[in-house]
């Protein structure tokens, strides 16, 4: 199965993995006593050590030093993600997929054995604002030269055969075909769409069955020689290589590239006026979508904006939309927001799924809710535990080379300072309740939402009244 096809079988799970119960109650209660112990302690940070330079052919390089494991990461970020789809929606995607799946002297199959046997582990990805290219592979010359080798002959010969490309359209077809039956696909289509009108971002990454039957051949050769380039290329390397190695390493991918030159950051996204559409979807639940334009990466409010949106239904169980909406009132499952800011402003998303009868109470009573928040704010004590949550969890970011590898990709394809990471921590750490207040009333506007809702037309019921929780979470003693 192709990369392509299984990015494209969207299914979305979310839950949680509870293992190695303890047998002897005293056990228990010693673990427990000592993870209390920790108490407010600011949690261990990583500094990363991170050395920027360009090849000799202009790319930019960030790479970390990590001994600790016999491997290494690269991740090649190029300004090739879907906003430079044109007027050919899905031919980036495409173009991505198509890497791995032959060159002039290889066949997919003899590509994936060839890293297989190497112990080496090839990935890409295509999203709206870029196209990745990642290669892990065990850092003992012996094996990384012959998975470098090929890693380059993927980047700068692939062969776009015909057969290949059929193929991959088959299984988009049957992606698409499929996708029509999703209710939450659909309604997150539509919802971009609305919220970004003309602009790049508003087709699907992926495109759909009529773009994609139209791209040729020589479409994915263009956008290949023209997008997947030195210039256009942020290489990021973290791992079991010294200084000089790594530029051996970086400068080998640069000049295996096309030359080419760095591609303009997209058009500015204007916000559009406030909306609501419904689409009919034979369900016994209704998907609600709401959302607005709020910030690019990069921008000074972000750090609030971040803190603001785990307090309101970012973080989860604990949140105020998940307390107010799930367990005070029992009408979903589930109820998140999302901030992801991109080149130009990014939305902010509230998502929610609840039975159709309850569908317009539901909606209504979660405008509520964002229009109490942005007036009134989070609490001191809403602020201090999201704090602590973010404080604790962030560091897990440079935790492993995967996880640094990406973040390094993030800070030179969007031009953050190399000390983003500390920089957002303290001022996470900074932050007053003035300060996240007025970063949400700057940012957020709850009548300038685009609404979409998805599910069948049924009468409606009531909002049913809020009962306070009596219970007492497991594990928690009077």
């Amino acid at each position: 199965m192709s990369r392509l096809f299984s990015c494209l079988a969207i299914s979305l799970l979310a839950g949680s993995l509870l293992a190695g119960c303890a047998t002897q109650s005293s056990q228990t209660d010693s673990r427990l006593s000592s993870l209390a112990r920790l108490g407010d302690q600011a949690p261990e940070r990583r500094s990363l050590d991170i050395q920027q330079w360009h090849t000799t052919s202009g790319s930019q390089v960030l790479f970390v030093q990590a001994p600790e494991l016999p491997m290494f990461d690269i991740r090649l970020t190029f300004a090739a993600g879907s906003s430079q789809d044109g007027g050919q929606p899905g031919l980036a995607s495409l173009t991505n997929a198509l890497l791995d799946q032959g060159t002039a002297s290889k066949t997919a199959d003899e590509i994936a054995l060839g890293f297989e046997n190497l112990g080496a582990r090839f990935g890409g990805g295509s999203y709206r604002d870029m196209g990745i290219v990642s290669l892990r592979s065990l850092s003992d010359p012996a094996l990384s030269e012959s998975a470098l080798q090929l890693f380059t002959e993927l980047l700068a010969e692939p062969a776009f055969r015909q057969a290949d490309i059929q193929r991959l359209k088959n299984q988009l077809r049957a992606a698409f075909e499929q996708q029509q039956k999703d209710p939450g696909t659909l309604a997150n289509q539509a919802l971009f769409a609305d919220l970004y009108g003309q602009h790049p971002y508003a087709h699907p990454s992926a495109g759909d069955a009529a773009s994609i039957a139209g791209i040729s051949r020589q479409q994915l050769r263009d956008f290949h020689q023209h997008f997947y380039t030195a210039g256009n290329v942020q290489i990021a390397l973290v791992g079991d290589l010294d200084r000089a190695r790594a530029e051996q390493v970086a400068e080998r991918i640069s000049r295996a590239l096309p030359q080419g030159k760095t591609v303009a950051k997209v058009d500015t996204a204007t916000p559009p006026g406030a909306s609501q559409r419904h689409i009919d979807f034979d369900s016994s639940q209704t998907h609600i979508l709401l959302a607005q334009l709020a910030v690019e990466r990069g921008h000074p409010d972000y750090p609030a904006l971040y803190l603001a949106n785990q307090i309101l239904g970012g973080s989860g169980f604990g949140s105020r939309l998940m307390e107010e909406v799930r367990e005070k009132r029992g009408l979903t499952y589930g109820i998140y927001s999302m901030l992801s800011p991109m080149q130009t402003r990014g939305p902010f998303m509230i998502s929610v799924q609840t039975r159709a009868e309850l569908s317009q109470a539901t909606l209504e009573f979660v405008q509520q809710l964002l229009r109490e928040f942005i007036a009134q704010g989070p609490t001191a004590a809403e602020l201090a535990a999201s704090k602590r949550e973010i404080l604790g969890s962030f560091p897990l970011n440079a935790a492993s080379n995967s996880g640094i590898v990406g973040q390094l990709g993030a800070i030179s394809f969007y031009g953050l300072p190399l000390t983003w990471q500390d920089d957002f921590i303290s001022e996470i750490e900074q932050l007053t309740l003035e300060q996240v207040n007025a970063a949400v009333k700057r940012h957020l506007d709850a009548d300038a939402l685009t609404i979409i809702t998805l599910g069948p037309e049924v009468e409606q019921l009531p909002l049913p009244p809020a009962v306070e929780r009596t219970d007492t979470p497991i594990g928690v003693r009077h």
